[in-house]
Parts: C-alpha cells; structure tokens; sequence
C-alpha cells in the first residue's frame, strides 16, 4: 500500500511541475510502484486470484498511459521509461 509520503516522493522523481499529481508521467510512476508491490504479494500468494485481476487491470492502464505519452508527447515517454527503468516490448 502506498502512503502519502511514498507517493509523494515517487511523484516527485517524474513531475512535470511543483504541484503535478495527475500529468500522465505522475500516473505512470505511482502505477509501476502498485504493479510492483502487486507482484511481490503474488509470488507469496499464488492463489490470490483478486488481486492477480487487479494487477492485470494495474498494467493495462499504465500502458494506456504510455501509449498516450508516446502519441502525443515521445520525449516525456522517453523520459519517463528511462527514468522508471521500463522497458519497451518488441512488436
């Protein structure tokens, strides 16, 4: 679970300005950090099926937000996957 000041400091990594909570970037990066803790909770509880549909639902939306960085704005998408250490996926 992610508090305010853990969110906060994620946040701070890939904002845009002073006050962004909400730039596509922001999203991105509280994302990754859930979709991470997601997946250190699965590798314990593999039977824990809410939670793997809850991840799944996790990473759709994080590539919804990279596919709109990437469409509209390819340097911020290049920078943020450089800065999250996100990999692109071969097509």
């Amino acid at each position: 679970m992610l508090t305010k000041t853990k969110k906060a400091k994620i946040i701070k990594e890939v904002a845009l300005h002073a006050t962004d909570t909400g730039s596509a970037e922001a999203q991105v990066a509280i994302l990754s950090t859930r979709i991470t803790e997601l997946t250190k909770h699965l590798k314990k509880h593999k039977g824990d099926k809410g939670s793997r549909r809850g991840l799944l639902q996790l990473v759709a939306d994080r590539q919804n937000h990279l596919q709109y960085l990437q469409k509209n704005h390819s340097d911020r998408h290049a920078k943020v996957v450089k800065a999250l250490d996100l990999k692109k996926k071969a097509a």
